[in-house]
């Protein structure tokens, strides 16, 4: 699989186009709009030094921009990275349709969708599966890969084989959930962390700073089964949820359940403008640049895994 079709340039279609391109994939990105080839080219220009500090090796070749489904040609794979729109998803995929290979795999980006609704109208639903990455694609090493019942062992194989190839790490659901894995942990956190600020507990400056520093640093290492795994050092998990298991469940029963209203929404906004006044696009610079060495110090980059002594 060498020649992949972007279905759509912005934010993370553009993502995705620079991590393909990158890992040696001729890539196209199918987008009328009259600004997307000005920022695939942005975006691939940002993706290369991230690459490279990931110690990935980045090709030369950029991601092409074409208007027109007639323009793209054969190609092994496309990512679809439209708006979560299922009747824009539906018209887009239904037009490209004809112009794809009967092994062509669809891979959808979509967030909340799930491979069945998106596949439904197609001829080939059996080529559609959900490939959800995190952003941006060309830095974050996870892409969630979720099937539909209509979609066929040799593509979802495809799938997998073709994004580990480049280095990322695939999460297989064993049956599709809205938000997939990854959102969906870290939405019961972020509502949480909302509850908090919206009734006063804490500043949004002290909710961040409790994940960065209280949590994140475990995390590089182990995920939150593990932190309380390692809580009871003779039973391990078992000991920990007899132990404090009834403490737990007390306090799930007192999590909130706030709402993005809009007197909520200008507090966090506040909050996060107090928290770091830095525009938005310097801090995903700075994000990009400073993200890649941590990976790398705790061992995290795609495919790799901490090293283990094994001296007696």
């Amino acid at each position: 699989m060498s020649r992949v079709l972007v279905l759509g340039g912005g934010l993370i279609g553009a993502g995705w186009a620079a991590a393909f391109a990158g890992a040696g994939h001729e890539t196209v990105v199918l987008d009328p709009a009259p600004d997307a080839a000005e920022r695939c080219a942005r975006v691939w220009d940002e993706a290369r030094p991230v690459l490279a500090a990931l110690g990935r090796p980045v090709a030369d070749a950029a991601p092409r921009v074409v208007g027109q489904a007639e323009e793209v040609g054969p190609v092994h794979l496309v990512q679809e990275a439209l708006p979560e729109d299922l009747a824009l998803k539906h018209r887009a995929l239904i037009a490209l349709e004809p112009f794809l290979s009967p092994n062509a795999v669809v891979a959808s980006s979509s967030s909340g969708l799930t491979a069945e609704e998106i596949a439904a109208p197609l001829a080939h639903p059996d080529r559609l599966l959900i490939a959800h990455p995190c952003n941006p694609p060309y830095l974050m090493p996870t892409v969630e890969i979720a099937t539909g019942p209509r979609t066929s062992e040799a593509a979802a194989a495809k799938a997998v084989a073709l994004y580990t190839s480049m280095g990322k790490t695939v999460l297989q659901l064993k049956r599709p959930v809205p938000g997939h894995l990854v959102n969906r942990l870290q939405a019961a956190l972020w509502r949480e962390a909302v509850h908090l600020v919206a009734e006063g507990v804490a500043s949004v400056e002290d909710v961040e700073r409790a994940v960065q520093i209280g949590l994140a640093p475990r995390w590089c290492l182990m995920g939150p089964s593990a932190v309380f795994h390692l809580a009871d050092e003779a039973n391990g998990m078992a000991g920990f949820c007899r132990t404090l298991g009834p403490a737990f469940e007390r306090l799930w029963g007192d999590l909130g359940t706030p709402s993005l209203d809009e007197k909520v929404a200008r507090v966090l906004d506040a909050g996060m403008r107090a928290a770091d006044p830095r525009p938005v696009t310097e801090i995903a610079a700075a994000r990009d640049r400073d993200l890649p060495r941590l990976m790398k110090a705790v061992a995290v980059l795609p495919g790799d895994a901490p090293e283990v002594d094994t001296s007696d």
